[in-house]
């Protein structure tokens, strides 16, 4: 048998929509000695993990954790847990992510009630009051506080107090929100987040931290149906989470994983969440004031804007993808393609986690520089 020689690979410039740049002392957490997921030192760690997520989403939630799959299981896990046949909910779509929401909520014989709004739009709370006067026995508002697809942001702590007033319970995607824009999960209300690792957190993707309100833990435990999908079915996962009455087998997590999850939260809790916060923001406005220097232009309202994902706008006579390629072969810069309407009509420039720094805004405008 032919022995295949070891792959090589690049170093890039991770300024995508995700993954971000990892720091090494994550990429180093991850590969220290496996040791077994019931390991007593292992469940220790686990309960480190859980208190620096509840920091990261500002919460005292019992029931956070991170999933053990990417940002989309902790879509998924929302979404099953608290959604069973007839029920309805409401989702506010502003991109893909909107979409995908809807998707969820229809496999789960859910009866979906859709607010579309144009893309690269923040969502309007006055459409939401309407959706909710029309649909007065709603039992979910689903929204995407922090728009992968559009790098548009909307205004979370208004949607969870109409859902409020509306007696309805709230799922929120801050799956590129978490850590690069404030997140504030008990001062607003919300019922059921996921995030992902990929994205601010700066770590290598592969987990989806979620966090419940006792109030959704409550509508788990009193669900008519049992929740759709074995694996993420709160009620048994957390009998290996929740190591208040001594934990049991519920599969075997990825302990690896788990470490750099670890190492990236202490990171995060170093910097400070308000300092993670403003450094993202600094990086964007320095980004915005060099992109718009070579002429370039974002589609997206200053105001609705996320600093960590930046949309703009491909010039006239620029293709997308060969100005993308040119970018990933001849600076090891990745950034992303536009999605839906912008597909090939703009580009997503990420400064998440690690990725927001000087040297990448620097390195990133001068590739631009060069190749435009």
């Amino acid at each position: 048998m032919a022995i295949t020689p070891k792959t090589i690979i690049p170093k890039r410039v991770l300024m995508g929509p995700g993954p971000s740049d990892v720091h090494p002392r994550v990429l180093a957490a991850t590969g220290q000695p496996t040791i077994g997921h019931l390991d007593p030192v292992f469940q220790s760690l686990m309960d480190d993990v859980k208190d620096l997520l509840k920091y990261a989403f500002q919460t005292q939630n019992a029931l956070t954790y991170p999933v053990s799959a990417p940002g989309s299981s902790g879509m998924e896990t929302c979404f099953a847990n608290l959604v069973e046949p007839g029920d309805k909910v409401i989702v506010a779509s502003n991109g893909v992510f909107g979409g995908r929401m809807i998707e969820n909520i229809k496999r789960m014989g859910g009866t979906v009630i859709e607010v579309n709004f144009e893309w690269g739009t923040a969502v309007d709370l006055n459409a939401i009051d309407d959706a909710f006067k029309t649909n007065p026995d709603a039992k979910i508002l689903a929204f995407v506080h922090a728009e992968t697809s559009t790098g548009v942001q909307s205004n979370a702590a208004g949607l969870c107090a109409l859902a409020t007033q509306y007696g309805a319970l709230t799922i929120m995607d801050t799956v590129t929100g978490l850590a690069g824009i404030p997140v504030l999960i008990d001062e607003w209300g919300v019922d059921a987040v996921y995030s992902g690792t990929q994205k601010c957190l700066a770590c290598p993707p592969g987990l989806s931290p979620v966090s419940f309100s006792a109030r959704a833990a409550d509508v788990v435990k009193s669900r008519k149906s049992p929740v759709t999908s074995w694996f993420l079915d709160l009620s048994l996962v957390m009998n290996y989470w929740d190591g208040a009455g001594g934990r049991t087998y519920h599969h075997t997590a990825p302990v690896n994983a788990i470490y750099g999850l670890h190492e990236a939260l202490l990171m995060l809790q170093e910097e400070g969440l308000e300092a993670s916060w403003a450094r993202h923001e600094t990086m964007h406005n320095k980004l915005v004031t060099g992109l718009e220097g070579l002429g370039l232009t974002l589609p997206v309202k200053p105001e609705d804007r996320l600093p960590q994902l930046n949309l703009v706008s491909t010039p006239d006579g620029v293709d997308d993808a060969s100005f993308r390629a040119k970018l990933l072969n001849d600076f090891d810069l990745e950034i992303g393609a536009g999605l839906g309407k912008f597909a090939g009509k703009a580009w997503r420039i990420g400064l998440m986690g690690q990725s927001a720094c000087d040297a990448n805004v620097d390195h990133c405008l001068k590739a631009f520089k060069a190749c435009l």
